[in-house]
């Protein structure tokens, strides 16, 4: 018992330890509809894709965009 319950609570800090994705391809085809040559490097259409595909605001946008190095 007490294995089975090591291995569930390895599996979630497992889960919980691993990388986002950058981009899921709903968020890639929302920002083609936007910008047919988008470039998440380009402040403006960073925040952009932001606040309409996954819904944020500007300040979280922005700061996003800043950690990803957009400029």
């Amino acid at each position: 018992m007490r294995r089975i319950a090591a291995l569930v609570t390895l599996a979630f800090a497992m889960a919980a330890c691993s990388p986002d994705g950058e981009a899921t391809g709903s968020i890639n085809s929302c920002a083609t509809e936007l910008f047919p040559a988008y470039n998440p490097k380009i402040m403006d259409q960073c925040v952009a894709i932001c606040k309409k595909c996954d819904h944020g605001v500007t300040t979280t946008c922005t700061t996003s965009c800043t950690l990803k190095g957009a400029r």
